[in-house]
């Protein structure tokens, strides 16, 4: 277990993505993969109220119903709810207002009193950001959320965001979720890390495993051979680069007989500043191997070969 930045929140070095829920895993799935999740001792389920909007037949907000409901039925001790706003349909954008519906309207669909983890999902340039801090700020002292977070938001704004809060009184963020994984590194942390680092702000990094590139299930280049909604995203990696990383990966989890998985996410896992990477599981059998990350341990020379194996430039692109 792992404190999440300067909070008070203790939590599993590995974070269960709701983004499935609702969307490739349905209501009795999720239900599965959430037990597995919490009987194999992990306590940090992410997810968004946009969550899944994109879906045909969908309206925004079923993968927090769904939690919701496993919340009420389960009745589990010691779980950590991590959700965001500024994605859902009826509440787009980071204005006071929206926040502050947002933020009850998922309170109602989790079920629960306080959200654990409140995220700025999307930054929104159209609202001023000292209106934003404030209205997170609020939602903390009106006892709504416990702690404030953001995600995808360049250095700068992170840096703006925590100089308001600051000048304010208010609540400083203890998470940043930025995209980071082996294939996808530069900007995170030649940007973000060396702000997290400096003022004491834990990564939570999505996309931790490239849409499931890093599962070593997609190594086709072939474009036609994309089958799923998830393979499309994963068939963007299959580069040359992509697959030296992978046939890396697959040497290392062969010493510790690992899955392929398991390795990607124990080396995001190591990387400075990074608390729990989010990884998401559509079926229950693929929720053991997120846990097995948890634990693994690489050697510092294995940690080496996939900096290098993985690190970008024209060359290897």
């Amino acid at each position: 277990m792992t404190l999440l930045g300067r909070s008070d929140l203790d939590v599993f070095p590995l974070t269960l993505g709701g983004n499935v829920f609702g969307w490739t895993a349905d209501r009795d799935a999720s239900f599965q993969i959430l037990d597995a999740f919490t009987a194999g001792g992990g306590n940090f389920i992410d997810t968004a109220d946009g969550y899944s909007a994109w879906v045909p037949g969908n309206s925004g907000g079923e993968s927090e119903t769904i939690i919701g409901e496993w919340l009420a039925a389960r009745k589990p001790s010691g779980v950590i709810i991590a959700t965001k706003v500024s994605s859902h349909p009826e509440f787009r954008g980071l204005s006071a207002k929206n926040i502050r519906a947002a933020a009850e309207a998922s309170l109602k669909r989790l079920g629960v009193d306080t959200i654990d983890l409140y995220y700025a999902h999307f930054d929104d340039a159209e609202t001023p950001l000292e209106e934003t801090v404030a209205a997170f700020g609020q939602l903390v002292t009106d006892g709504l959320v416990r702690h404030t977070a953001v995600s995808n938001y360049s250095a700068g704004r992170i840096r703006s965001w925590i100089s308001l809060a600051q000048d304010a009184g208010i609540a400083l963020p203890v998470a940043v979720q930025p995209h980071y994984n082996l294939v996808h590194r530069n900007d995170v942390e030649e940007n973000i890390t060396p702000v997290a680092q400096e003022f004491g702000l834990s990564l939570v990094p999505y996309y931790a495993l490239a849409s499931g590139f890093l599962t070593g299930k997609y190594r086709s280049t072939d474009a036609t051979a994309v089958t799923s909604a998830r393979a499309g995203g994963a068939s963007k990696y299959a580069t040359e680069h992509g697959l030296r990383v992978i046939g890396e990966l697959e040497s290392i989890s062969a010493a510790h007989d690992a899955s392929i998985a398991s390795v990607a996410l124990a080396w995001l896992r190591s990387q400075p500043a990074v608390a729990a990477p989010i990884a998401s599981a559509s079926r229950v059998e693929q929720v053991a191997d997120l846990l097995a990350s948890a634990t693994l341990e690489l050697t510092p020379e294995e940690l080496r070969a996939l900096d290098e194996v993985s690190a970008w430039s024209p060359a290897n692109a």
